[in-house]
């Protein structure tokens, strides 16, 4: 019975630990040391619990808090840029359109620049609409203070993530109008396609080349992207899901060494994120069970 509940909510918790982490491997680690807790109460004790779902989140983001501040210090001597790991997802999280939203690279990117607890009450209020005085217990805070937390993380994002949410049908044409544009060396396809302030963040940590820090511009970024027929001979690039919005995998030489994401606004590229550090790409080969 107590692996039931547990096999009932992992993807919650899978989820949350997710968005607090940006991290596969650490989430599902995570998840792994609530359920050894979770299994290692007494039968009496366990049975207890009434509302097992918020007692196991609680547990996920306890966990989670304390992860972070480990992953704190160790990205601080990450090489280059630091994004999160991509997952490749369903259409059943494209659907939940606010999951998809927050679940996106570009998002979990901002979370990135929160504090460790206001990022825990951003994913649990905002994501979750988790209730304000179960955050105050699983943070061991007062729920007025909570409140004060979720004010100020929620200005915080509001001013940096994307100002327009589009739908997966018009990420998905605007991504493959740029893939084509891409792989023929199309410039005004480019032009076209690219908001002219469109930004690049690459993330290679150090295992794979990459542009050193972002670049701004669809002037100074077309030039090289119209090369990418020249540079990479008979490579495929094809549009995939990617954290609940249309993404795209490049596969130079015939292997997979590049997972991009998008934020498209207006009928434009205006962000792109390309990740290339193989261990965050080691396990897009399996569709991520998002949950709320």
């Amino acid at each position: 019975m107590s692996e039931d509940v547990f096999v009932a909510h992992r993807g919650l918790l899978f989820t949350v630990a997710y968005e607090m982490l940006g991290s596969v491997a650490d989430a599902e680690d995570v998840v792994q040391e609530t359920w050894l807790r979770w299994a290692g109460l007494p039968g009496a004790e366990r049975d207890g619990v009434r509302e097992p779902r918020a007692y196991l989140v609680r547990i996920v983001t306890r966990l989670s808090l304390n992860r972070l501040r480990t992953l704190a210090r160790r990205r601080e001597e990450y090489v280059g840029e630091w994004l999160p790991e991509p997952v490749a997802t369903g259409p059943d999280v494209a659907e939940d359109v606010e999951l998809a939203e927050n679940v996106s690279i570009a998002v979990l990117a901002v979370l990135e620049t929160l504090l460790p607890t206001e990022r825990a009450v951003f994913v649990l209020r905002e994501v979750f609409d988790v209730p304000y005085d179960e955050i105050a217990e699983a943070l061991d805070k007062s729920p007025v203070a909570v409140r004060q937390i979720a004010a100020r993380a929620r200005k915080h994002v509001a001013a940096r993530r994307p100002r327009m949410p589009v739908g997966r049908a018009e990420q998905r044409r605007v991504v493959e109008r740029f893939l084509a544009a891409l792989t023929t060396g199309d410039v005004p396809g480019l032009l076209e396609v690219l908001a002219p302030d469109v930004v690049v963040v690459g993330d290679g940590g150090g295992l794979a080349p990459t542009i050193p820090k972002p670049v701004r511009g669809a002037a100074k970024l077309v030039p090289v992207m119209a090369r990418f027929p020249e540079l990479a001979p008979g490579a495929r690039a094809f549009a995939v899901d990617l954290n609940g919005g249309a993404g795209a995998r490049l596969d130079p030489g015939g292997e997979f060494d590049t997972a991009v994401s998008f934020v498209v606004e207006d009928g434009r590229i205006t962000r792109i994120f390309a990740i290339r550090n193989p261990h965050k790409l080691a396990r897009l080969g399996e569709v991520a069970q998002l949950r709320r």
